[in-house]
């Protein structure tokens, strides 16, 4: 296969020479999976730009309700903050786009589709991806659904209001407040968009893993990035569907008059037409992607913090196949769980019991792959550089979070907290700030692969540690206010004096948050700068085994020149007795005698 390819290839290379990329073919429309990634990045950080802005904006809110801020008037206008006080559905639309626009655009897209894209084809020994062509619709698709979100952002009537989760009815009854007229529809039309460029990368991906990998890498010999990808692509083509049917319904019920998701509705005490929808519906389909989808974003993060943290420990990666499992198991218990998000709902108490069983079941391959890092890490020779000071940072906040979802995914337990700030304090640890750890780790691990320079260091410690303190000054506190039963999404708690002594905890939690938000300029800087100043890589800065780090540093179309290298070896042969050096990457003959280490 390698020999067909890399004939292939001369021709390619030859033909490459006498037509030039242009820059719009190189930088724009480009079918090359590396430059693909870099957009996908960009895009991404641009979307979490714009995600953590509005989360400072309601977060002043939540601490100072109804004070007169200039910087509302700035961002937000009159009409969304007239005399610099926000009001009440501006509030629920901050949070609305914020929930949206970081799970889905940053998280799901930007970690994703950067590191599925960078080093699917670069780890498993491939030229490109299955398909380029694919690769850049997907990407565009992607672009296209990000400009049409925040198009939604500026409509008259005002985005979106209904919660990131967009409960019908007020998603479903374009009259039902001015946030679920045409801002609503924009966004369903985006999502829309969103799933088509996720459906089309993940069966590229699934594809590539499959038919590409180069001669000797086995399935068993895949680095666990791939892996992770791989399954996260699997349970992405499952899931996401559900959703596009669910958005389809939704705008077939505002527009065209169906009642999929309403029944016996009344506006100001006028009978509306709709019967027999149920807005239960609904919530199966939602979360039937909702809950999957947590995983679609943590495991790649799991999965670059499984390299980041063998390559920074010097040592093998303890429990490989454990390690597989444990996300196999996770990708099929996650598709089985849904129903936690719903104990509210008039569940059947039995079918309750089940759910609560399941998502208990879940606990035990997220507490492998946790016990398997922290044996990792255990007596290594650890080199603290940022991208495994945020892995490390990940394990604690996967851990912490992970302990809170036993008492959320237990339906006696949830009812008490469900809706709380508990609930928010919660899924933000174990999925929000785990997974940016992953992507931040990812990003420094990585990045001299991608742009052929070094990020600055002391930059990167600077950026980890308030990063770190932050991130739990703000989601620590949200558990205790939670226990105490302020609920969530509402704009101020000061019409409830049940609150008022709870009013200095959201002061804190908001500082914390400005704090952290606006440090995040430090990397913002750090990243941009380093593209054109940054001091340039070595070939293999870190001393890492995997086959991404035997390219070439200056990018070549097809990855390798000449042929590609072939794998004689698991990745994670990390001082390994009878080497001269602490790493043996894995197109690396075996010696003879030598035994090979498994898993």
């Amino acid at each position: 296969m390698s020999a067909v390819a890399h004939n292939h290839d001369h021709g390619h290379d030859a033909h490459e020479h006498h037509h030039k990329d242009t820059f719009i073919t190189k930088y724009i429309f480009s079918i090359d999976h590396k430059m693909i990634s870099k957009q996908y990045l960009i895009t991404g950080i641009i979307m979490g730009i714009i995600g953590v802005g509005m989360s400072m904006l309601f977060r002043m809110q939540l601490a100072w309700p109804e004070e007169s801020f200039k910087v509302f008037s700035f961002f937000l206008g009159e009409r969304m903050a007239p005399g610099g006080v926000m009001n009440n559905e501006t509030y629920l639309a901050l949070v609305t786009i914020h929930g949206t626009i970081m799970v889905f655009f940053v998280l799901t897209a930007g970690l994703s589709g950067t590191f599925s894209n960078l080093l699917i084809p670069l780890q498993i020994g491939a030229r490109d991806m299955a398909s380029g062509f694919l690769n850049m619709v997907s990407y565009w698709l992607f672009f296209l659904s990000s400009v049409v979100m925040v198009i939604s952002l500026f409509v008259e009537s005002g985005p979106a209001s209904a919660g990131w989760t967009i409960y019908p009815p007020l998603s479903a009854l374009p009259q039902a407040m001015s946030g679920s007229g045409a801002g609503m529809t924009l966004w369903l039309v985006s999502m829309a968009i969103f799933i088509a460029s996720s459906l089309l990368g993940s069966l590229n991906y699934i594809v590539t893993v499959i038919n590409l990998r180069t001669k000797g890498m086995s399935m068993t010999r895949l680095p666990l990035t791939v892996w992770a990808f791989f399954i996260t692509a699997i349970i992405g083509v499952i899931s996401f569907p559900v959703l596009l049917s669910a958005a389809l319904m939704l705008i077939m019920d505002r527009s065209f008059g169906t009642s999929f998701f309403l029944s016996d509705i009344y506006i100001a005490g006028e009978v509306l037409h709709y019967q027999g929808g149920s807005p239960v519906l609904f919530e199966h389909l939602f979360w039937f992607l909702g809950h999957p989808e947590v995983y679609i974003v943590l495991l790649p993060a799991l999965g670059i913090t499984s390299e980041v943290i063998a390559t920074n420990s010097r040592k093998p990666i303890f429990g490989y196949r454990a390690m597989i499992m444990s996300i196999i198991a996770i990708a099929f218990l996650s598709t089985i769980v849904w129903g936690h998000h719903m104990f509210i709902s008039g569940m059947n108490p039995f079918l309750g019991s089940v759910f609560t069983f399941t998502t208990l079941l879940i606990a035990i391959p997220s507490a492998v792959k946790a016990f398997n890092y922290i044996t990792t890490l255990w007596k290594g020779n650890l080199q603290l550089n940022p991208a495994m000071l945020f892995s490390i940072g990940l394990v604690s906040t996967f851990i912490t979070g992970g302990l809170t979802g036993i008492i959320l995914g237990d339906s006696t337990l949830d009812i008490n907290v469900h809706d709380t700030y508990f609930v928010v304090a919660h899924f933000h640890l174990v999925m929000g700030i785990s997974a940016l750890y992953g992507m931040f780790a990812g990003i420094y691990h990585w990045f001299p692969k991608m742009f052929g320079r070094m990020l600055n260091k002391n930059l990167g410690y600077v950026h980890f540690w308030v990063t770190a303190v932050c991130a739990y000054g703000v989601f620590f506190p949200m558990h205790f206010i939670g226990m105490a039963g302020l609920p969530r999404r509402y704009y101020t708690n000061t019409n409830f004096p049940l609150f008022d002594d709870l009013q200095n905890v959201n002061v804190i939690i908001t500082t914390f948050a400005l704090v952290g938000g606006v440090f995040q300029l430090v990397f913002i800087y750090n990243f941009f700068s380093s593209i054109f100043y940054g001091k340039r890589t070595v070939q293999n800065p870190w001393k890492s085994n995997t086959l991404e780090w035997t390219a070439p540093i200056e990018h070549i179309h097809g990855n390798w020149p000449g042929e590609i290298p072939h794998v004689h070896r698991w990745p994670y042969d990390y001082s390994k007795p009878g080497h001269d050096e602490d790493f043996v990457p894995q197109n690396v003959p075996m010696k003879e005698g030598e035994q090979q280490l498994h898993h």
